[in-house]
């Protein structure tokens, strides 16, 4: 996960922990509801925890968990009754809590009595507001101590507090409470059988100014505006069903969990990017963004569109070792309110990341695809070229044809890929690879780079451009399969060391160069067989790293861990080959899988063996919902349909090879060439319906930029 350094990790959440997620704010309780400050838990809204305690209790008794439900990403019901002091076991108070979470949280208290005689209870919730910064919780390190005022006021408690020039505030609303500085306090008699309720809202508020109102229902509705604005998102993206009825309800849990991703670029309303996670990484990342809205074209295009024109915003312009910002560099991750310094270069923004900008130009070449006016591609090529431009001067500084990274100052990631644990690039015996290092994977984000800027070049009749780039990725394609291939165990090295030297370790990086096309295809068997062997497959997913390598360990962040959409890229690769029943034989573990953490798939999970344990192991502190994992199922789904478009050429393609255990197919709404249409595939044999005028349908596969790239260059030598 972009973000990540195995020094600084925050320790697990919890066991049945539940994280509810809207735009970049998001909280984190235990099963019963309550917050504590201890654990890394609270309510965070734009990186600041403003509720650190929220703890209730009934006569003075915590709650005893019964039930959690989650209604959507943002609303949770939680069940717990309240333990007795008398001894007997069963207790007649039931409380429901139903929770909201926007830019802030609304939470109904319902507390139920189930015996025949009265109920005298005092309900009392402890608050505690620390303003702590996302870094300082995720990290374990709160430090600072800010100058805390608490002022009851009628039914409402406003917490304020100032730290150097810093100021900031939450006002916790509570109809008919005693309320005291700590606590908000009812002394109620519930009748028998009856039931007493209230509604709490806690939101940010900013001196001078009345704290904003997000549970409001404008319309008389009975909606949210969360729920509103799910309703919107649900109204664009495609529905389905499947024969599958467990895939179906994974494939609907990745778009809610991809709506809830969604937040808003504070500069332009109308841009929609994804964040990366839940819950340590809501905002805008380099890497996660675009490869999450990458995997998403086919059910919301604009994302991807979103997050390019974001990112091209804050595109480096300077040399700044701190933050590791360079000329045309894409960002690593961007933080909307880090007042303490904590974020990586103590900005916040920070550039550290290898992959991104070769990235931004692959996702700029797949947009460019799905329809969208000539003028808004155009506006973000000048910052296509400037990143290829930072792939010359300041990626490849050593001119060997290969882009490396080293980080510039001691805060920043020591590894800048997507593997960016510490350790995470090792050689087969174990030892750390040392910087500059030149990953696999990037070089195949940089070869698929120069060649979908050259189509787009070509296609502007721009030949002059298109045949530099051209030649540069043949090249780049020729000393990569020189330099990285290790013929005698017939797989890719992960990486070259800072001495060229191959870092010889087997992992699955390997597998983003086999979608992209930088492999030779002579040696695309070995590959294939490799990332399916025993070493490899767990038997839920391609392991990070082969279980005969020095550095395994299933239970690592990066080192023998399986990630999902590590697989959902390595599924791609291997259908572009024609390698289908082991493509289907990982979609299918990887959608097994999801059946046992309710149809969502986390960000990663333990690489124990299928063999060793019947269900998937969970990573302690994996985010869920996370993007690139929440885009898993819809990547998988669509790379075995086969299904994708050029809008500019005219045309969609598809020729599925679903497995007959995912059942038939039917998706309306599905967005193409600014119109929708109706696919049905019964029996492998795909149906399109409501194809925009001068799109034409395909039986086949869509042409990669290597054969566009190709036709167009041989047509002008012709």
């Amino acid at each position: 996960m972009a973000g990540w350094n195995a020094d600084t990790a925050a320790g697990p959440l919890g066991a049945g922990t539940v994280t509810l997620v809207e735009g970049s704010s998001f909280c984190i309780s235990l099963p019963n509801g309550d917050i504590h400050s201890e654990h890394p838990h609270g309510l965070f809204v734009q990186d600041t925890r403003i509720l650190s305690r929220w703890s209730l209790t009934i006569n003075g008794q915590p709650l005893e968990p019964l039930a959690t439900e989650t209604k959507a990403p943002y609303r949770a019901l939680f069940a717990g009754r309240v333990t007795r002091s008398d001894g007997y076991a069963d207790s007649p108070l039931i409380v429901e809590r139903l929770r909201e979470v926007s830019s802030g949280i609304q939470e109904e208290v319902t507390v139920r009595n189930y015996s025949p005689e009265p109920a005298e209870c005092l309900i009392s919730l402890k608050i505690e507001a620390d303003f702590a910064d996302l870094f300082e919780v995720k990290e374990a390190r709160i430090q600072r101590r800010w100058d805390e005022t608490r002022q009851p006021y009628g039914d409402t408690l406003s917490i304020r507090a100032v730290w150097h020039d810093i100021s900031k505030g939450m006002v916790v609303r509570a109809p008919g409470a005693d309320i005291t500085p700590e606590y908000l306090n009812y002394n109620v008699a519930i009748p028998p059988h009856g039931h007493w309720s209230t509604v709490l809202t806690v939101v940010p508020s900013i001196e001078l100014a009345n704290p904003a109102h997000p549970f409001v229902h404008p319309q008389g509705d009975g909606l949210s505006p969360q729920d509103r604005r799910r309703q919107e998102w649900v109204a664009k993206i495609p529905m389905l069903r499947m024969g599958n009825r467990s895939i179906e309800r994974t494939l609907r849990r990745s778009y809610d969990d991809l709506g809830a991703l969604r937040i808003e670029d504070p500069n332009h309303p109308d841009r929609v990017v994804v964040a990366a996670g839940a819950p340590w990484f809501m905002t805008l990342f380099g890497r996660d963004s675009l490869w999450a809205s990458q995997m998403a074209l086919p059910v919301d295009p604009s994302l991807a569109l979103g997050t390019l024109q974001t990112l091209a915003d804050l595109q480096g312009t300077v040399v700044d070792p701190m933050s590791e910002e360079e000329p045309g560099k894409i960002l690593h991750e961007v933080r909307f309110d880090v007042s303490s310094g904590l974020a990586l270069g103590g900005k916040s923004a920070y550039y550290g990341s290898v992959d991104a900008t070769p990235l931004f130009v692959d996702v700029l070449g797949a947009v460019s695809r799905w329809g969208f006016a000539k003028d808004t591609i155009a506006a973000l090529l000048p910052h296509a070229d400037r990143a290829l431009k930072w792939i010359r001067d300041y990626g490849d500084k050593d001119r060997d044809g290969f882009v490396e990274y080293e980080r510039l100052n001691p805060r920043g990631l020591i590894n800048q890929g997507w593997k960016d644990s510490w350790d995470g690039i090792n050689f087969a015996d174990g030892r750390l690879a040392e910087p500059p290092i030149a990953l696999c994977e990037v070089q195949a984000y940089v070869y698929a780079a120069y060649l979908a800027r050259a189509w787009m070049a070509y296609d502007a009749g721009d030949a002059a451009l298109a045949d530099e780039l051209t030649d540069r990725a043949a090249q780049l394609k020729k000393r990569f399969n020189e330099q990285f291939w290790i013929p005698e165990r017939g797989y890719y090295a992960i990486a070259l060391d800072g001495r060229k030297r191959q870092v010889d370790a087997c992992a699955s990086n390997m597998g983003h160069c086999l979608w992209l096309g930088l492999i030779d295809e002579d040696k695309v068997p070995q590959v294939a067989e490799r990332l399916m062997s025993p070493e490899m497959f767990s038997g839920w997913g391609v392991r990070t790293l082969a279980s005969d390598m020095g550095a395994y360990n299933p239970a690592s962040y990066h080192n023998g861990s399986v990630w999902p959409h590590d697989n959902a890229i390595i599924v791609a690769g291997l259908l572009r080959y024609g390698f289908v029943a082991e493509a289907q034989l990982i979609s299918t573990a990887l959608l097994e899988a999801a059946e046992y953490s309710d149809g969502r798939l986390p960000e990663l999970f333990c690489g124990f063996s299928r063999d060793q344990f019947a269900a998937p192991v969970p990573y302690p502190t994996a985010c869920s919902p996370q993007a690139w994992a929440a885009t898993t199922p819809i990547h998988l789904v669509t790379s075995l349909m086969r299904y994708d478009a050029h809008v500019s050429r005219g045309g969609l393609w598809m020729d599925p090879v679903l497995p007959e255990s995912y059942g038939d197919l039917h998706i309306t709404n599905a967005p193409m060439a600014g119109g929708r249409i109706t696919i049905d595939i019964a029996k492998s044999v795909p149906s399109v319906q409501g194809l925009p005028e001068g799109m034409v349908f395909h039986r086949g596969h869509r042409p990669w930029f290597t054969e566009l790239v190709e036709q167009a260059s041989r047509r002008r030598k012709a």
